[in-house]
């Protein structure tokens, strides 16, 4: 398993090329979308993939804050 998360996973992200060829697309044949195979898994990966971003988002904060100066008391 992946320790990181997908930024903008469930987004399509075409090149230009793409972007110039679906303007002329007009049925819609180029549209491409993630896909899962039931809406459970489509839920527990879109979860999943939150929860490690949550994961990812402790880890710098715990990195930033060990590397700060802390004041004497």
């Amino acid at each position: 398993m992946k320790d990181s998360y997908v930024f903008g996973k469930l987004f399509a992200r075409p090149s230009l090329s793409e972007g110039v060829s679906r303007l002329v697309d007009l049925g819609t044949t180029m549209q491409v979308y993630n896909t899962s195979v039931s809406e459970n898994e489509a839920d527990i990966d879109a979860l999943r993939n939150d929860w490690c971003a949550v994961g990812e988002d402790f880890k710098v904060s715990i990195s930033r804050h060990e590397q700060t100066p802390s004041a004497a008391a």
